[in-house]
């Protein structure tokens, strides 16, 4: 069964997309769901073949209009309430479809 392949985006997809990365990894865990999150630059993003993208407000118009799967944008990185409240719902219906 393949496994949701979830990208988190940021400018270089070093920094805050692997702090959102690990939020959303506690998120699953919790949760018991499976899935795959990977960072991404805004420049691979686009080309790389996922499920679901997290994102920031400043990147999402730009992601947004060149793919075709959700994209979460997420204001605060390090707020894990915020990521639940927006990404969980997806989380959990992909999750279930996989």
């Amino acid at each position: 069964m393949p496994k949701v392949k979830i990208l988190t985006v940021c400018g270089f997809g070093v920094g805050s997309s692997m702090v959102l990365k690990m939020k959303i990894d506690e998120i699953l865990k919790q949760y018991n769901l499976a899935a795959e999150v990977i960072t991404a630059d805004i420049g691979t993003a686009t080309s790389t073949p996922c499920d679901l993208i997290f994102t920031s407000k400043e990147l999402e118009n730009n992601i947004r209009s060149k793919v075709k799967v959700p994209v979460v944008t997420i204001v605060n990185f390090i707020n894990r309430k915020e990521i639940e409240e927006k990404g969980l719902a997806f989380l959990e219906q992909l999750c279930r479809l996989k």
